[in-house]
């Protein structure tokens, strides 16, 4: 077997292109999806006993991360920052880790608490399988693994995602200084002047 599992990253949408372009942000992908194919191989490829959660059936997973800034109107394909996959045909995978995250983001909660407990919940068409991972409003769902091992991948994800995107917002602020607004010219959304467009003049 290989010493290393191939990795694929792509940005579908980049809510934070005041700091970061797409290809940057595939960059940060990419860089998790190593992580997590370290993780996986070594899982993997275990000696009995090893693995702290049982050995992975397969050298491939399939991640899909949704953007937390996306508005609740926004339907689910359009929420989509972005994908990563380890491992030969890991895409595959990437339709069952959309469907956990989606139910995540419509349900609130962990996809799996509802195929456990709430079957009422789901529908035609629903994924039989969780779980899905939600670390500090960012949700990552992953699939190819035993429910529990996909869980734990993804949370994984998540919490590095988070944890890098706060980092280049720091160095994003020392390069900027002392602005109100995150963007290029430090003025507000026209979205949000037209949210108070309605309130009268000074001079009125």
């Amino acid at each position: 077997m290989n010493s290393t599992l191939r990795v694929r990253a792509a940005v579908r949408r980049n809510p934070y292109g005041y700091m970061l372009n797409d290809a940057e942000l595939t960059d940060v992908l990419s860089k998790l999806g190593t992580r997590r194919a370290e993780s996986i191989l070594r899982n993997h490829t275990a000696a009995p006993g090893k693995a702290p959660r049982g050995p992975y059936p397969r050298p491939a997973m399939g991640f899909v991360i949704l953007d937390p800034t996306a508005d609740v109107q926004v339907g689910h394909a359009d929420a989509v920052l972005g994908a990563v996959t380890v491992g030969d045909h890991a895409g595959q995978f990437l339709p069952k880790a959309a469907a956990k995250a989606a139910a995540h983001r419509r349900l609130g909660h962990n996809n799996g608490t509802s195929l456990h407990t709430d079957p009422h919940l789901l529908g035609t068409g629903a994924f039989r399988y969780g779980h899905s991972a939600e670390v500090r409003g960012l949700i990552v769902a992953a699939s190819s693994q035993t429910t529990d091992q996909d869980l734990y991948e993804a949370s994984r994800l998540a919490a590095e995602l988070v944890e890098e995107i706060a980092a280049h917002h720091r160095d994003y602020e020392w390069r900027r200084g002392e602005t109100d607004w995150l963007s290029p010219d430090d003025q507000p959304m026209e979205l949000h002047n037209q949210m108070v467009s309605w309130f009268p003049d000074e001079g009125a």
